[in-house]
């Protein structure tokens, strides 16, 4: 074309709004792991942004986002994920067409928060049974499932009886989890009896549904504050279920590889969290190491007779 004289055409892009591009991206996301998480975060951020231009957005529009949340309260990791998922909704509106690439790049220079990962918040058994006894009726079941499996709220609330649950052998199997690995949960006692009492529908395959209107559930988080505000516990979210679970079998003495293994965690690093709370373990080693030093006289006096002094 430059050769004939003729400029290349160049492809004009429409304006479109954040709520447009929304549309599209949640459409998309519904194939992903983790949909019913991302879905409420794209709505969040619907409400914020609704139908600003996305080529309005820039990296002092999103780091004044991030202060405003910071001062609401929110948690950095929280807004992290915000932030992470409109870098990517940005990354697809190119992809689709929605959007120059220049735009993109400007994205791309806001930096996340840094996160704090160490909290560690688990119960003690006479708050899970306060806790237990203070939930609600569609509440309880789940609250005792976490407590005694260890699984994530949404691998919880996905859980279907067809695909995952396995009572005659006596395990939850878990294809599609967080590390994209599978995993099998043993089913205790008081799990199965939780499970064997809840009422079974044929046109629901899920475990956990609204009685009135027979659906998966999407999230339960306010009824879970209430249940923590009626039994008095504060600071405490429904991920820490899971480490309550965790916390209390390495208190009882279970290894932490076999901890890893519950958890579902790739490495052991996360599971490292949770060492501090074996005190016997290290008391044994220390225990161990005192033997082998007591013996170290005797051991000495072997070896200065057959020195021969």
């Amino acid at each position: 074309m430059v050769r004939e004289g003729k400029q290349p055409d160049i492809k004009k892009i429409p304006s479109y709004s954040f709520k447009e591009l929304a549309n599209e991206y949640e459409k998309w996301a519904e194939r992903q792991r983790g949909f019913n998480q991302k879905k409420y975060v794209i709505r969040q951020l619907v409400d914020e942004f609704t139908y600003l231009p996305l080529r309005k957005f820039s990296p002092l529009l999103l780091e004044k986002y991030q202060t405003k949340k910071i001062q609401e309260g929110k948690k950095p990791a929280t807004i992290n994920r915000h932030i992470a998922t409109i870098k990517h909704m940005f990354t697809k509106a190119v992809e689709w067409d929605m959007l120059e690439e220049e735009f993109l790049k400007r994205i791309r220079r806001v930096k996340l928060l840094e996160e704090n990962n160490k909290r560690l918040r688990y119960l003690a058994i006479e708050e899970c049974q306060i806790l237990i006894d203070s939930c609600s009726g569609h509440l309880r079941p789940l609250v005792i499932t976490a407590l005694h499996s260890g699984m994530r709220k949404g691998e919880i609330l996905s859980l279907r009886w067809d695909r995952n649950i396995d009572l005659k052998h006596g395990f939850i199997l878990l294809e599609k989890t967080k590390n994209a690995e599978r995993r099998e949960i043993p089913i205790n006692d008081v799990l199965r009896e939780t499970l064997q009492g809840l009422l079974r529908r044929l046109d629901v395959p899920y475990v956990f549904y609204h009685g009135i209107h027979p659906r998966q559930f999407r999230d339960i988080r306010d009824s879970f504050k209430r249940a923590c505000k009626k039994a008095g516990i504060t600071d405490f979210h429904f991920h820490d279920l899971r480490h309550t679970f965790a916390s209390h079998l390495v208190m009882a003495g279970v290894d932490l590889h076999t901890v890893q293994k519950l958890l579902g965690h790739k490495t052991i690093t996360m599971t490292l969290r949770y060492a501090h709370l074996a005190p016997a373990h290290l008391k044994n080693a220390v225990d161990t190491l005192s033997k082998v030093m007591s013996q170290m006289p005797t051991a000495q006096k072997l070896h200065n007779f057959l020195d021969g002094k």
